[in-house]
């Protein structure tokens, strides 16, 4: 499909960026589909603080969830919503009605499967009688509190057997031990929910990995960098190339299967109200929220600066560069081959 070559603003650095294409599961052309999401949903956020919730299932449902998708990560996702908001809809905790942002990633970070969902929760409700705002409440600390993530994920438990069970006639969702835990993370945007959008906008239009954590390849092993979650250490991983197709392939979801829903408050159907909530909210503070400005290209090797195109480059150089290097590699040569042009 060709590429171009971009350097960066700051350090210099020149990158191969592949043209792709256009399948849901690419990571090089869903990022103008990204951008347009992300923007879109800074445009709903409301001027209230802000929670990041997981939602995890235990090893003995993940392959029954793999061998059933279609059904089963519309459970995931309702047993999630359904266990938070009626905690959250209790006078005990907060009495009122919430809304939630989902998004579901498959795969663990080394493209094994492990389906969860990330939730952006608004750090409050609609109160009954629907024109009241009740925020949340605050430890004494200061920190926001939603509802307590143990009675969350007992009743998330419940929740996703039951409709597991009902939406599955006559196949056997098998029983998990009382003492494995269902794991429910929740914690409060502490950077703002910006940053936290910019993160689940990276899964939206991207399977499983991404082209510059591909370290290396050739017809025998594939090479791939990941960060370790037990001590947060980048580390590389080699697999044949078989394995490492099925692992990547595991998470491209079924035809017609969302990655992205939207519950309660911030559901479409209920824009209108979130329109006047925001009216609501923003006129008790000192100014507007202004939306925040479009995530850029940035570089990957400095962090930093803003990648520029500096020639485009034909179908057969690029796969003379994948062949004979590595993928999206980093570039010191300063003049393009006889194969590339130019761009303006």
């Amino acid at each position: 499909m060709g590429g171009h070559v971009a350097v960066c603003s700051a350090c210099g650095t020149e990158h191969v960026l592949y043209h792709s294409c256009g399948h849901r599961a690419c990571p090089q052309c869903g990022r103008g589909a990204t951008t347009a999401w992300l923007a879109k949903q800074r445009e709903l956020l409301l001027p209230v603080p802000y929670f990041h919730v997981v939602f995890t299932l235990p090893a003995e449902l993940r392959r029954l969830v793999r061998a059933h998708q279609k059904v089963l990560v519309s459970v995931l996702f309702q047993a999630a919503f359904e266990a938070l908001s009626t905690l959250a809809a209790d006078p005990h905790y907060l009495g009122a009605d919430i809304g939630a942002l989902a998004v579901l990633h498959t795969s663990s970070r080394t493209l094994e499967w492990h389906p969860h969902v990330h939730m952006l929760v608004p750090g409050g409700g609609l109160a009954p009688d629907g024109r009241t705002w009740r925020s949340a409440r605050r430890r004494r600390n200061g920190e926001p509190y939603l509802v307590p993530v143990k009675a969350v994920a007992e009743r998330y438990r419940g929740r996703f057997l039951a409709l597991a069970r009902r939406a599955l006639p006559g196949v056997h969702v098998p029983d998990v031990p009382w003492g494995k835990k269902w794991v429910v993370f929740a914690k409060p945007t502490v950077q703002g929910a910006d940053k936290v959008l910019e993160y689940l906008g990276r899964y939206i239009h991207k399977t499983a990995i991404s082209d510059g954590a591909i370290v290396a390849f050739d017809e025998r092993s594939v090479t791939f960098r990941y960060r370790d979650s037990r001590d947060h250490r980048m580390k590389t991983m080699t697999l044949g190339p078989d394995e490492f197709l099925r692992r990547f392939l595991q998470h491209v979801l079924p035809r017609g299967l969302h990655r992205v829903r939207a519950f309660g408050l911030l559901h479409p159907a209920h824009r209108h109200t979130l329109r006047r909530l925001q009216l609501l909210l923003q006129s008790g503070t000192k100014a507007p929220v202004e939306p925040a400005r479009p995530p850029r290209r940035r570089c990957p090797h400095c962090k930093n600066g803003e990648l520029f195109t500096l020639y485009t480059i034909s179908p057969a150089a690029c796969i003379e560069l994948a062949t004979a290097a590595q993928p999206c590699a980093i570039r010191s040569a300063r003049a393009p081959p006889a194969t590339m042009t130019a761009s303006a």
